[in-house]
């Protein structure tokens, strides 16, 4: 299926690894140029110069810090001509309440929940005055199906669904379109990092995460390639009526599995 991308312009953040650099791969493929963001230049840099090469496409990386306010100007400046924006930035942390302090939640806060705010602010004032575009927010099924041990994302997550759903509900009088996709777990460094925490927790043994994998629908997490081609869709003409809303990817975990 063609989905008429190619000559886009695309800004992903969180690009450098995981499920981010998968959606830049899904978009690279399709033909759009890139603008790729993260802190790890070395990474950045690395698939940025790849993808320009395999695909034939215009693409620059963009280290920054979406936390510091500075940056996120810097960066939304750089953007100003795009035509989609993938907001994939986050490291919220694994843990219960009494885990998580005030200055740790804060920080992770900081990046996922404030930085796709802030981010989509600027954007969407700079998509509106060029006639349009796509905002595809990468959440997190966490934010549907509450986890106690991982009340961070999951409040963070529930802020960003309702953020989505509100501007996405009248922004297409602006002939912008807001999406949001929930993938559940998705086979990332990210992903075994949060299963280490909560395997200390419940076994005293990171090494042991495996075993919450087994449990999986198919047995396994979700591909990040199977999330980025998603976010190629829904950014799509393709998916051109669709606004406000969520698409969960996790399997039917949310819907009851297990």
């Amino acid at each position: 299926m063609d989905l008429h991308l190619a000559g886009k312009r695309v800004l992903i953040t969180g690009a450098s690894k995981g499920i981010g650099a998968a959606a830049a791969e899904a978009f690279a493929e399709e033909g759009c140029h890139l603008l790729l963001a993260a802190r790890s230049g070395d990474l950045l840099e690395s698939l940025t110069e790849r993808l320009r090469s395999a695909h034939q496409i215009d693409a620059t990386s963009h280290v920054v810090d979406l936390r510091k306010s500075e940056d996120m100007a810097r960066l939304a400046k750089e953007a100003a001509d795009i035509d989609i924006l993938v907001n994939n930035a986050g490291d919220i942390p694994g843990g219960s309440i009494d885990r998580i302090d005030e200055a740790t939640w804060r920080h992770a806060w900081d990046l996922k929940v404030f930085g796709y705010v802030n981010l989509t602010r600027a954007v969407y004032a700079q998509m509106k005055a060029r006639g349009g575009g796509v905002i595809v927010n990468d959440i997190g099924a966490a934010g549907e199906k509450f986890d106690a041990n991982y009340i961070c994302g999951s409040a963070g997550n529930s802020a960003l669904m309702a953020f989505t759903r509100a501007l996405g509900s009248k922004s297409l009088a602006d002939n912008i379109r807001v999406v949001g996709i929930n993938p559940g777990p998705v086979g990332t460094d990210r992903h075994v990092t949060l299963l280490k925490t909560r395997a200390k927790h419940q076994f005293g043994d990171e090494n042991r995460y495996k075993e919450f994998q087994k449990a999986l629908p198919l047995g396994r997490p979700a591909h990040a390639r199977e999330i980025g081609d998603l976010m190629a869709f829904l950014a799509s003409d393709r998916s051109g009526y669709t606004s406000g809303v969520i698409f969960t990817v996790d399997g039917g975990i949310s819907a009851g599995w297990g």
